[in-house]
């Protein structure tokens, strides 16, 4: 905070100023002591009084307080409260200071917003849980966001006091409801649910209730474009947590219009949250410990006759960092099945886009495309020869290499594949004529 201004002002007759401007002296204007913080020593934006008297700058005296205090920095007085009371008197006082000095460049402070308490929460959220009123529920479900959103101290009061099991309930309660009201509230309790990730344990058991998730998987599909992000958003945080993991994945596997929507999801990106929050749904779908081999297979084979495969391996072309490590990670899941490999073998820009992702990415990515070229690559077929020297072909063998010489940060399992691969591709590198790049592929569409 600026502690003092300076402003040019010309002198006048005694120094016999001839109106050139040329005698000009600095002034300094200074703010009044009893206006600063005693923590921050700048002026105060919005001064709260503790019980000892001392008034200070409310974000100032909370980050003390927060870091475990109890005394007042200035008296070192245990505080019998470490509620500060708000200081309206002075803070319109150093308001009218700043308007009576705007010409010298000083800006008024704005009113600021009190923070909520827990008892005004502790009422909002009954009344949440208590009211059967589409309409009031949406009412006061907008104002707890909102009221998150306007500072970092309403969120965590707001938490503390449970609000994410209410919000969870609510939208299991309306779950079966129908109306574009109730459709509209159960927007809301998404996007607020969303603020409040990662979700308690009381929480994720309402949004793990089979009428709940039913309701989720319905606005991946049939939802607006909020209700599809903030749907897809829910889910990546359900099933991420292996506790009930199962009954997401399970829900989600028995429904055409969840597999549907997630695809679609990633065809047709609404923005990177969402196309991420799929492709990690999409993992753990393929990948979940619940269902055997032969069910896992049912699986991949469903969406890739949704033309998973072709997506992902076009999205890795250019994709950012992050989508780029998840996209490998779903094509390494799909490639732990026959037909999940067969669907992978036939695209022209699988081996490619792999091998250009080793060393280029992250050291995830890297370690995701060593396990695909590994999984490619182990077999005694004719695909897995014609990958073997495509692999050598675009410079697979000097990265791979590179992983062992320069001792690269992966996982012991990544640098055995790596071995394997390397003795899989000397069998033929005498006979196979490297190049650097693929610039002249197309991409399949």
């Amino acid at each position: 905070m600026i502690s003092s201004w300076r402003r040019k002002k010309p002198s006048r007759g005694a120094r016999g100023g001839g109106g050139d401007g040329s005698d000009i002296t600095p002034t300094e204007l200074i703010i009044p002591n009893n206006f600063r913080c005693p923590i921050s020593l700048d002026m105060m934006k919005d001064p709260v009084t503790l019980s000892t008297g001392i008034t200070y700058d409310r974000e100032s005296i909370e980050k003390w307080i927060e870091a475990g205090n109890v005394t007042c920095p200035v008296t070192n007085q245990v505080l019998r409260t470490l509620d500060p009371i708000p200081n309206h008197t002075l803070r319109r006082m150093i308001q009218d200071w700043c308007v009576d000095n705007r010409s010298h460049g000083v800006e008024r402070i704005p009113t600021p917003r009190v923070p909520i308490s827990s008892d005004e929460v502790g009422r909002v959220l009954e009344r949440i849980s208590l009211t059967r009123a589409p309409q009031e529920c949406k009412e006061l479900v907008g104002r707890i966001t909102r009221l998150m959103k306007e500072s970092e101290k309403n969120k965590r009061c707001i938490l503390g006091n449970g609000a994410a099991a209410t919000l969870a309930s609510t939208f299991h309660s309306f779950a079966q409801s129908e109306g574009e009201i109730v459709i509209s509230l159960l927007e809301d309790v998404m996007g607020g649910l969303t603020l409040m990730m990662p979700l308690d344990y009381e929480a994720e058991g309402h949004l793990k209730s089979a009428m709940s998730l039913e309701r989720l998987v319905w606005f991946i599909k049939c939802g607006g474009l909020s209700g599809r992000i903030n749907a897809v958003l829910l889910l990546k945080e359900l099933i991420s947590i292996p506790r009930g993991q199962a009954k997401v994945v399970e829900t989600l596997v028995a429904s055409e219009r969840a597999m549907d929507g997630l695809v679609k999801l990633i065809k047709e990106p609404i923005c990177p949250l969402s196309t991420k929050a799929s492709l990690v749904v999409i993992y753990h779908m393929i990948t979940s410990t619940s269902y055997d081999s032969s069910s896992q297979c049912m699986i991949v084979a469903r969406l890739l006759d949704m033309g998973l495969a072709s997506l992902v391996i076009d999205i890795l072309v250019d994709a950012e960092k992050s989508i780029c490590e998840k996209s490998l990670g779903v094509l390494d899941a799909i490639c732990r099945s026959n037909v999940g490999r067969e669907a992978v073998y036939n695209n022209a820009l699988t081996v490619p886009v792999v091998v250009k992702k080793i060393l280029r990415v992250s050291d995830l990515a890297t370690e995701f495309s060593v396990s695909i070229l590994w999984r490619l690559c182990d077999g005694e077929t004719s695909k897995c020869e014609g990958v073997v020297v495509e692999a050598l072909q675009v410079g697979a063998f000097q990265k791979l290499l590179l992983i062992l010489q320069v001792g690269w940060n992966v996982n012991e399992r990544s640098k055995e594949k790596v071995t394997k691969l390397l003795k899989l591709l000397n069998l033929h590198r005498s006979k196979v004529e490297c190049i650097e790049d693929f610039k002249n592929l197309k991409r399949s569409f």
